[in-house]
């Protein structure tokens, strides 16, 4: 018998670190909602650890499933059949036991009301045939399953063994006929860990059952990094970055692994929107050196969908949100339009996906060829 979740009271979730409580976030690939957290499979690079939530390994839910939905979709972000959605990616695993059924509760009640935005499920789990059946009786949204996948064998690190989702993608890949799509998650790529030859080869294999297979490296925060230091656990890097560290000698590695893959993407919404025959609702487009992977086929979709806004358009778009009130726009190019004065990132995910173009932050550069990832490991960087 699967045990519920308990639903916590008012005081309870009061005691929660801030940012738990924050149970509708904007992220890079979507609007993330998160009203159940916490997770026991102990991956002890989870993003858990920067949200205070580390220590909360048996899922509760903050509030209940419907009012979350209503949360979601009244959120000031929200915009309906546009803004990519994202469940339960940031506090727990989708498709544990006793969370299952509120992933699907979710699903279910968005397609309801006919929405026809994307929405990403990341998981590791066990997914069983009933699951198939289920997913393709929603018919309005774009459902994609991102199968996170390592490689990596030190139970230390990861507990939970990589080869359940490599089982669980093959499954769900399987029937030539589904509504939804499959992405191999290859993630965290750390250098002396999980990239051998043989580490490398085996996800080639694995990304032929994905309908699209992106890969990533590892968001090495002071969190985890603490972590590791009192856990005695071998540290990846020598410094802590805000974004995602794959080294330049691992990308080409890969590059070359891959190079006869049509469908591997560095960035998530790049696989995703490739996966459901779209272009990249994240508008990676005008960033050139990114696309010199990409298929023709989406290189050709991307193109056609890719307009260069005016700094009055990034204003008439931002007008609607109180946190925009000091934003400038520093530079308009074919690649991003760069702005300062948003204070946070979630403003300029609304931009963004909205716009679909990139937007970038004035302090926050992104440096050519690097791809949006941290500085290290690359030419005149820390190593």
């Amino acid at each position: 018998m699967i045990t519920p979740v308990p639903l916590l009271g008012s005081d309870q979730v009061n005691r929660l670190p801030e940012r738990a409580r924050e149970v509708v976030e904007y992220r890079k690939s979507g609007l993330s909602l998160n009203h159940i957290q916490g997770c026991p499979l102990g991956c002890t690079y989870c993003i858990r650890h920067t949200y205070g939530l580390w220590d909360q390994n048996q899922p509760v839910a903050l509030m209940t499933d419907a009012r979350a939905v209503e949360e979601l979709v009244h959120h000031r972000y929200f915009q309906p059949h546009a803004t990519p959605i994202q469940l339960f990616n940031r506090a727990t695993e989708p498709f544990l036991p006793n969370v299952r059924p509120h992933t699907f509760a979710v699903l279910e009640d968005l397609d309801e009301r006919e929405l026809t935005n994307h929405v990403l499920v990341i998981t590791r789990h066990r997914l069983k045939p009933d699951d198939i059946d289920r997913l393709n009786r929603l018919h309005h949204l774009k459902v994609t399953l991102l199968f996170t996948y390592s490689g990596i064998d030190s139970k230390k690190i990861e507990p939970y063994a990589s080869h359940v989702a490599a089982d669980s993608l093959k499954l769900m890949s399987t029937p030539p006929l589904r509504k939804y799509r499959t992405v191999l998650y290859w993630r965290p790529l750390v250098p002396g860990l999980n990239d051998t030859d043989e580490h490398l080869a085996t996800a080639y294999e694995l990304s032929r059952y994905a309908d699209a297979t992106v890969f990533t490296g590892l968001f090495y925060r002071d969190q985890i990094a603490e972590y590791y230091k009192t856990n005695g656990l071998p540290e990846p890097y020598t410094d802590t970055a805000r974004r995602k560290i794959v080294p330049e000698t691992l990308e080409r590695r890969v590059l070359d692994a891959f190079s006869h893959s049509s469908a591997l993407f560095r960035k998530t919404s790049c696989a995703v929107s490739y996966a459901h025959g779209l272009p990249d609702y994240n508008g990676h487009y005008g960033i050139r050196e990114l696309c010199d992977i990409c298929p023709l086929s989406q290189l050709e979709l991307c193109a056609g969908a890719h307009r260069v806004p005016t700094a009055e358009d990034v204003h008439h778009v931002a007008g609607v949100l109180p946190e925009a009130n000091n934003l400038k726009v520093v530079d308009v190019s074919e690649r991003a339009v760069v702005v300062s004065g948003l204070g946070t990132e979630q403003p300029r995910y609304f931009l963004q996906h909205t716009l679909g173009f990139q937007i970038h932050d004035q302090h926050h550069p992104h440096h050519e060829r690097r791809h949006g990832r941290a500085d290290i490991g690359w030419k005149g960087t820390p190593a």
